[in-house]
């Protein structure tokens, strides 16, 4: 239906940037590989690839928890104070992950 055509070209979306991406590296991770530096190419690469897997699994994750909660609160809005904290805890723990991936990329970048 509807849905499956925007994921399709979302994801068509999102592929499309990785590959544009990808082919302006090329010239300078072949230059790399030229002199030796292979695997701090693939460590960009890396890198690069968990921060926007996480950052994009976090977005999804995050608008599916806001979606759900204000489905909630206004089905019934008197449940409001009972969805509204674990709510905010659930999209800090999200943030987290992504925030830690984040942490994790810079520490392989660091090592490039």
């Amino acid at each position: 239906g509807e849905n499956f055509m925007k994921t399709l070209l979302s994801l068509s979306f999102m592929f499309g940037v990785f590959l544009t991406t990808a082919v302006f590296a090329q010239e300078h991770a072949a230059e790399q590989v030229a002199t030796g530096y292979g695997h701090q190419a693939w460590l960009a690469i890396a890198a690069g690839f968990g921060m926007s897997i996480a950052s994009a699994a976090g977005v999804w994750g995050q608008s599916r928890a806001l979606s759900t909660a204000l489905d909630g609160i206004a089905r019934n809005p008197g449940a409001q104070t009972k969805i509204f904290i674990p709510m905010v805890v659930g999209l800090a723990l999200i943030e987290s992950l992504v925030l830690l991936s984040f942490i994790v990329a810079n520490g392989l970048s660091g090592r490039i």
